[in-house]
């Protein structure tokens, strides 16, 4: 059966969500073409007709999760984005989580294309935090800019670390009230929730 254009992109945007989540959930390399190809319910010899190497699947797939946490957390403020961010929630949901904080310990080990991915990724997010925060008129951008870099780090290292202890230690849960009580602090009140 001849499979039509329209339903060969589906299928491929099918493989990188698919790939997505698993990357996040498993890192890159914990993640092989077979393993992948069942879970997105095709068969391994069909990879490489969407893909040239599992190489351009994970920029790829990077890319689009990337994308996708800039539209699921758009509209917020900066203050309930740190409050989201940096809670059990989204440190248990490794697949549905930030790409940043699954994948930039194995970003750093692979090729320049995909790490400028995440650097393109990297942007686009601070990009969106700067347009969100309320720093006040009289602000210079390069402080604004820093600020939302340092929150930025800040909470994806608190995910980071809170992840690498056991799930049911106390010192996972500590990083993450200490480092989101500690940035939202850090934050100047928002107009609209001051009293």
């Amino acid at each position: 059966m001849r499979v039509t254009k329209a339903q060969a992109q589906a299928n491929r945007e099918h493989i990188v969500e698919t790939a997505s989540v698993l990357f996040r959930e498993r890192g890159f390399d914990g993640v092989g073409v077979a393993d992948l190809m069942a879970a997105a319910g095709f068969t391994h010899g069909g990879f490489y007709k969407h893909f040239g190497s599992k190489a351009d699947l994970m920029a790829e797939a990077a890319a689009s999760s990337l994308a996708q946490s800039l539209t699921d957390n758009a509209g917020i403020d900066v203050a309930d984005f740190v409050d989201l961010y940096v809670s059990r929630d989204h440190r248990d949901g490794r697949g549905g989580g930030c790409t940043m904080a699954a994948l930039c310990g194995d970003a750093a080990r692979q090729s320049p294309e995909l790490k400028a991915t995440f650097a393109n990724g990297i942007e686009n997010t601070l990009a969106a935090l700067e347009s969100r925060y309320e720093a006040g008129q009289d602000a210079p951008q390069e402080a604004i800019r820093a600020k939302m870099l340092d929150m930025l780090a800040h909470a994806v290292g608190a995910i980071m670390l809170s992840r690498a202890c056991p799930d049911d230690s106390a010192l996972a849960d500590e990083i993450l009230e200490v480092c989101r009580t500690r940035i939202i602090a850090a934050l100047p009140p928002s107009p609209a929730k001051q009293p």
